[in-house]
């Protein structure tokens, strides 16, 4: 159903059963895909495809980059399937600079005023509270949790599983299945919590604590990795944080120092 208060471009593609709501502007270039409802006074005016089975709600705004040297070139933005965007989030598309894409997974619930800034990566299943911030780049992998409050600074990285507690200034990476909080976060240890709702094997839990043991005993993170035990390569948790730590990167790792 298209309420008759809504303005939509003719060149705009909408997919089967998708449901526009009073109010709402799209533009000439986006797409959305099937089943897909927006709410009222939503505004998604920027090169965008959105797929299906998304709810977006009232006053969510999608639209050019809020970076200074973004001159109206043609950028885009993609989103999967099966997101909640909840009132107030704003989204932008990518940048010249950033590569042209920001890119959000399925399954994701973006909470009221949270906002996803230009050349973002967001995997699936990731929950950004209230009024969290995303600065521009910054990579948020699958399942992570960022608590209410908390901003997240440009060119970040949030490895897979990781938790963010509330009110958390998030300027050094933080490894996959890492716990980190504070006004300037530092690292309180993994989220065991979640590794065992999801189910990984107990020896691969073990593992990673330990590892973990080592790999933080001193602020030297790379010679401390060079000393792992042999065994703990063969641990994927493990791999996953070392992989993490080891890639090429523009911010700090967080640590137990930070």
């Amino acid at each position: 159903m298209i309420h008759k208060t809504a303005l939509i471009d003719l060149k705009a593609k909408l997919g089967k059963n998708v449901q526009v709501g009073p109010y709402c502007v799209i533009g000439p270039n986006v797409e959305i895909g099937e089943n897909t409802i927006v709410q009222s006074h939503v505004n998604i005016s920027c090169n965008a495809k959105i797929g299906k089975n998304n709810k977006i709600y009232p006053f969510v705004s999608i639209n050019d980059p809020q970076d200074l040297k973004y001159n109206g070139e043609p950028t885009n933005l993609i989103i999967g399937d099966n997101n909640k965007i909840r009132e107030h989030v704003t989204i932008n598309p990518g940048t010249v600079g950033g590569g042209g894409k920001t890119i959000i997974g399925n399954n994701c619930l973006f909470m009221i005023s949270s906002h996803i800034a230009h050349d973002c990566q967001v995997g699936n299943n990731v929950i950004i509270a209230n009024n969290v911030p995303l600065g521009g780049h910054a990579i948020i992998e699958d399942n992570v949790v960022i608590g209410g409050n908390s901003a997240v600074q440009q060119f970040t990285r949030i490895g897979k599983m990781a938790m963010i507690g509330g009110m958390t200034g998030v300027l050094h990476d933080v490894i996959p299945y890492g716990l980190s909080t504070g006004n300037r976060n530092s690292l309180q240890g993994l989220n065991l919590i979640g590794l065992r709702r999801a189910k990984f094997e107990n020896k691969d839990i073990l593992g990673l604590s330990e590892a973990y043991k080592d790999i933080f005993s001193t602020k030297n993170i790379n010679e401390n990795i060079s000393k792992l035990n042999g065994s703990f390569q063969e641990n994927p948790l493990v791999k996953n944080v070392i992989d993490f730590i080891t890639k090429d990167k523009k911010r700090s790792i967080c640590t137990p120092f930070s």
